[in-house]
């Protein structure tokens, strides 16, 4: 792997702080986390970030294909050369923006599955993984790497101060596991902390079964949306249009104390409470007048 600092100082470039650029120096890093993914000839992976290509190209050595998206259309430039030079030809390289992509289109035309993989940017690491929840009938695992603050809240457990609404999402279709620690001087511009690398293993069907997912998942936001008030006044006035009488009664049902804090519940109270919130509305709505 030629260094990150010397790639970019022979194109006159800089790591843009703006994408939250920070390039793995480690070659052996890089193999460690692609031999730790389980990646096997029969997987497509779909690369998130592909950067300078420290993790593209082990992961096209192991893989069927690469689909390496970055919006950074200077840095993708370098990447075509590096994969090149390395003699690769199942390396697709796309200057997208992740967020606007539709991975379930991709991936009904790769006839499959994805395996994703990437160095999340911290500033859009959120929005990403919301998205692949939505999209996770195309996506079989994904092995991200992620600053330690974030990891921590997306493996955090009730009744700590990193659960959180991003962490019941995931937590509902997902099983969770730490594979690697990256350190800080692992990367090129060194970051202030270190990261670690999850295997997020997607569930087609939870365990704890929505009647309505999206509904769920509104249900979350509004409870840790004033995370600090009880349940019960979190959820009343808040977007899900009920009142305090109703909210304590919904609660109530659901076998919750009303004065619990949303980061007291488990991902199974949370699909209870969801549920009979969700049964609720459609009663009200039988019962309205045409």
């Amino acid at each position: 792997m030629i260094p990150p600092r010397v790639l970019l100082a022979a194109h006159n470039l800089r790591a843009k702080k703006r994408l939250g650029q920070n390039f793995l120096t480690d070659s052996a890093m890089a193999e460690r986390i692609v031999e730790c993914s389980g990646i096997s000839r029969k997987d497509i992976v779909l690369e998130i970030g592909a950067g300078l290509g420290a993790l593209t190209i082990p992961a096209a050595r192991a893989a069927k294909k690469v689909y390496a998206i970055d919006i950074d259309r200077q840095i993708m430039d370098i990447l075509k050369v590096q994969i090149l030079a390395s003699n690769l030809s199942n390396v697709v390289i796309m200057e997208k923006n992740i967020l606007r992509l539709d991975i379930e289109e991709l991936a009904e035309k790769e006839g499959g599955e994805f395996i994703v993989m990437g160095n999340l940017p911290y500033n859009i690491s959120s929005q990403i993984l919301v998205q692949l929840i939505e999209s996770r009938i195309s996506v079989k695992r994904a092995i991200l790497m992620f600053q330690k603050e974030l990891a921590r809240r997306i493996t955090a457990q009730p009744c700590s101060k990193d659960y959180g609404r991003l962490t019941v999402m995931l937590q509902y279709c997902a099983e969770i596991e730490k594979l690697v620690d990256v350190k800080a001087p692992h990367f090129f511009p060194k970051p202030k902390v270190d990261s670690e690398v999850l295997e997020i293993r997607f569930q087609k069907t939870p365990k704890y079964l929505a009647h309505n997912e999206a509904f769920l998942f509104s249900v979350i936001k509004a409870a840790f949306g004033k995370r600090r008030k009880t349940l019960k006044n979190a959820l009343a006035g808040s977007a899900l249009d009920i009142d305090a009488g109703n909210a304590l009664n919904v609660l109530e049902n659901a076998g919750v104390d009303p004065v619990r804090r949303a980061e007291t519940l488990s991902v199974q109270e949370f699909v209870k409470l969801s549920n009979v919130l969700s049964e609720r509305k459609q009663n009200e709505e039988k019962l309205r007048p045409a």
